[in-house]
């Protein structure tokens, strides 16, 4: 059988999640970030008589798992499409609960790799960016038509990015000389925006900004929250949703999220109390992230956090 390296991508803390998830072999389960189908594959291994629903904005990653699944069983759909959406997908289907749901929120490394898709900081290509290829809002259009101000807020706000004023105001004047194109061209004038003490430290200068441009392009902190909301209600009871973020505004989200479900804030003196109320309970007090040994065969998977919530 086909191994995950053999499908372009490794999926991260999938022992975890797929434990953690407690699949039923009757059950059905919700991927929506299907992607090349490492998650996916190994719930759909696990049902007998149950049925998984795929969903991922990436025709290239639909195309792949349906390939990958097809080999383990018929009993999935995959669904092109924004999981911002899951209510209506699931309503279409004509499914009103699931015994469990996926959301893995990194960017694939088939995505990172592919130079004509714009992700990457390190390989040169178009500014593009989209998870979506029918996305009408690209990079480019972000780097070019933005105002200063505007790019400012966006590094500073999705890229934590301690020289977001200068670099923007780079991007500024050098666009005013002719349009900034690929991905090079923004290394080279994010590194000419930094001090050279900056350049020294480790990590690529460029990753917070080429983050911040993608959280943009992609709508990604806004349709994270739109979906969390969205998704828990349709949860059968002891039906679980695991999330996997890659980044502290992406897990922040999450957290807040799952507490607001399953969790009240006590006084100052007691601290937060779980309320017997709710109709969810967290599985993880604490995040869990890959062990030493997975970060040392995936390296991209090192900030990964796992949480998990159930509904009662």
């Amino acid at each position: 059988m086909a191994s995950d390296k053999d499908y372009g991508h490794l999926p991260v803390l999938v022992e975890e999640t797929i434990s953690l998830l407690k699949v039923k072999p009757e059950g059905i389960y919700l991927d929506l970030t299907v992607g090349r189908g490492g998650h996916a594959s190994r719930i759909l291994e696990s049902l007998t008589t149950g049925y998984l629903i795929g969903v991922d904005q990436d025709e290239e990653a639909i195309k792949a798992s349906s390939e990958r699944l097809n080999h383990i069983s018929k009993k999935f759909t995959l669904i092109k499409d924004n999981f911002v959406h899951v209510d209506t997908i699931l309503k279409e289907l004509g499914t009103t609960s699931v015994d469990g749901v996926i959301m893995d929120l990194g960017v694939s490394s088939n995505q990172f790799d592919e130079s004509e898709r714009g992700f990457s900081y390190r390989e040169d290509g178009p500014l593009d960016m989209r998870m979506d290829k029918d996305n009408p809002l690209s990079a480019r259009e972000v780097v070019n038509t933005y105002s200063q101000e505007r790019l400012t807020q966006i590094f500073k706000e999705y890229g934590e990015e301690k020289y977001s004023s200068s670099i923007a105001r780079n991007i500024v004047l050098e666009r005013e000389k002719k349009p900034i194109e690929s991905t090079l061209e923004l290394v080279e004038i994010i590194k000419k925006s930094k001090p050279s003490k900056e350049l020294s430290k480790p990590g690529h200068p460029a990753k917070q900004v080429f983050q911040a441009l993608r959280i943009e392009v992609n709508d990604e902190l806004n349709v994270l929250r739109e979906t969390l909301e969205k998704v828990l209600p349709f949860l059968d009871s002891g039906g679980r949703l695991a999330v996997i973020s890659f980044h502290s505004l992406e897990d922040r989200i999450v957290k807040q999220t799952f507490r607001k479900y399953a969790v009240v804030q006590g006084d100052r003196i007691n601290g937060p109390q779980i309320n017997r109320d709710v109709d969810y309970r967290l599985i993880n007090n604490k995040v869990i992230t890959p062990s030493e040994e997975e970060v040392e065969a995936n390296p991209r998977c090192k900030s990964a956090k796992l949480r998990v919530i159930e509904r009662k």
